[in-house]
């Protein structure tokens, strides 16, 4: 299963999501990270990050960096928002923070970031068949997301930041009532462009996302700040709200930071905050708020699932595939079939993943087997599968270690016949992981082999459907393929037998 790692460089934090997807699941949780960092607020005092700002970001980056370095992750994306947007000195700060990544860190748009939240919510919490207002509070900027049955239909992006605005408009300790005035209309006029786009919606359910809508929804029902997970898709009815936002706006700093449910920092900006979740909530006349835990980082998690990013980790590389049509031609083996078969073999393996769960790497191994699996011809046909693995273990193969050429030379030798057996020689030096590795792919591998059983590459398509009761293959083709049905479902005696569950196989229906 492919891992990811997404930063996200706000206004106001530095968050680090690293996880694995696994398709028709939420992505799994390997590590996360979060820095108030304050970024934008020397940006939106002066128009440039400081020095002071820059740098800590850099540390916090490099420590971000070391923990997902240690998970192979097959992508990595980072982005910057709001306050890099806004800076005089972006490309001196994009430039230094590339450098600690690794990585291109990229400054969105307000509606790319718009995008990526809506992408988060969905992956955490989908709203498959309902309209829903999302509605993101960050330090530099606000989004606004409407979603009709998952399909994103607005994502407007405000300069309505709670840093921004703390930075801005409030200056005393509490705010006096001249401030939130100020703060009031200036919301209520950056929010008309947004509210004319978005009032004729009907909304099932608005859903706050943010720290700050975290922090929101855990004050209004006394969720310790650390058990904030608790709060999410948890319910704040309005009033409730605007009893919290008088007594945030009432109080001191100090007093603040003695609420349930904000942190120290979160206390600081927390009335800017807040103003533009209550004020948002009162101009769409809407009863209340959702707090939802997705953001950014797991809206890039699902893009880079989506794009199918580092999935050329399990293809072979230009020099391998070299490599591997040199031995095709010398051993007679006709390169159309081969390269049919190993790209059946690599859609397999990709849709299998869930279930054999084996790194990107080894998809390289499975697909050079099916280039190579006939090599043994060249010597006999009889017998050929154990000539293949000769072949391919005694050649000399640029681009693969030795390791990984035993690996490809088991996988030619049990492509028919018998199954891989502690009693074959060839298996009793394995690792416990290379077993594993042999056992997982050969059922794959002989079903890629079969679907191709006429050599006439009459299959088009093979869709998989992945269940804990078993596994649904539909296989589309041109003219008859009635041998390649027969061939897979006798293929998948040996995909039962390693897998522990069943595989159906069926021809698409026209």
């Amino acid at each position: 299963m492919p891992r990811y790692a997404a930063i996200d460089i706000g206004s106001n934090s530095v968050r680090m999501l690293a996880a694995e997807v696994v398709p028709g699941s939420p992505a799994r949780e390997l590590a996360t990270d979060r820095e108030v960092t304050r970024l934008g607020a020397s940006v939106f005092r002066q128009g440039r990050i400081s020095e002071e700002a820059i740098a800590f970001v850099c540390q916090v980056l490099k420590r971000m960096v070391d923990a997902y370095s240690k998970l192979d992750v097959v992508g990595v994306r980072a982005v910057a928002t709001s306050a890099v947007r806004d800076a005089s000195n972006q490309a001196e700060f994009v430039e230094r923070a590339t450098a600690i990544i690794g990585a291109p860190v990229e400054i969105i748009s307000g509606a790319e970031e718009a995008r990526l939240i809506h992408l988060g919510v969905q992956a955490r919490w989908p709203q498959p068949e309902e309209t829903i207002l999302i509605v993101d509070v960050g330090g530099g900027s606000a989004e606004f997301i409407v979603a009709e049955n998952a399909e994103m239909k607005e994502g407007i992006s405000r300069p309505l930041g709670a840093v921004r605005l703390n930075e801005v408009f409030l200056k005393t300790d509490p705010p006096s009532d001249v401030e939130l005035t100020r703060l009031r209309k200036f919301i209520d006029d950056k929010f008309e462009p947004a509210r004319e786009r978005i009032a004729a919606y009907k909304f099932d359910r608005v859903i706050g996302t943010s720290a700050t809508a975290a922090a929101l929804v855990s004050a209004a029902h006394s969720i310790p700040r650390a058990r904030r997970e608790e709060a999410d898709r948890v319910r704040a009815n309005i009033g409730d709200l605007r009893k919290l936002y008088a007594q945030l706006a009432g109080s001191t700093l100090n007093e603040r930071k003695k609420i349930g449910g904000l942190g120290p920092r979160r206390a600081e900006i927390i009335v800017a905050g807040a103003s533009v979740f209550l004020r948002t909530l009162e101009t769409l006349d809407q009863p209340a708020m959702y707090y939802c835990a997705a953001g950014v980082r797991d809206g890039i998690i699902a893009d880079l699932a989506a794009r199918g990013v580092g999935r050329e980790r399990s293809r072979l590389t230009p020099s391998q595939l070299r490599v591997i049509e040199a031995m095709c031609r010398k051993y007679d083996v006709d390169l159309n079939n081969a390269k049919h078969a190993s790209n059946i073999a690599a859609h397999l393996f990709d849709a299998m993943q869930p279930l054999h769960t084996l790194p990107p790497d080894i998809g390289r191994l499975l697909e050079s087997a099916a280039y190579l699996h006939n090599v043994g011809h060249f010597i006999s046909d009889t017998g050929h599968h154990k000539h293949s693995a000769y072949v391919v273990s005694s050649s000399d193969m640029p681009g693969y270690t030795d390791r990984e050429r035993h690996i490809v030379a088991l996988l030619c030798r049990y492509h028919r016949k018998s199954m891989p057996t502690p009693r074959h020689d060839l298996c009793r030096s394995l690792s416990a992981d290379e077993k594993r590795i042999i056992q997982m792919m050969t059922p794959l591998l002989r079903l890629a082999i079969a679907l191709d059983a006429g050599r006439a590459q009459k299959v088009q398509t093979v869709d998989m459907q992945v269940a804990n009761v078993g596994v649904n293959v539909t296989v589309r083709g041109e003219g008859d393929y009635d041998l390649e049905i027969w061939a897979a479902e006798r293929a998948a005696d040996a995909f039962r037998q390693v897998y522990g569950i069943p595989m159906n196989i069926a021809k698409a229906r026209k």
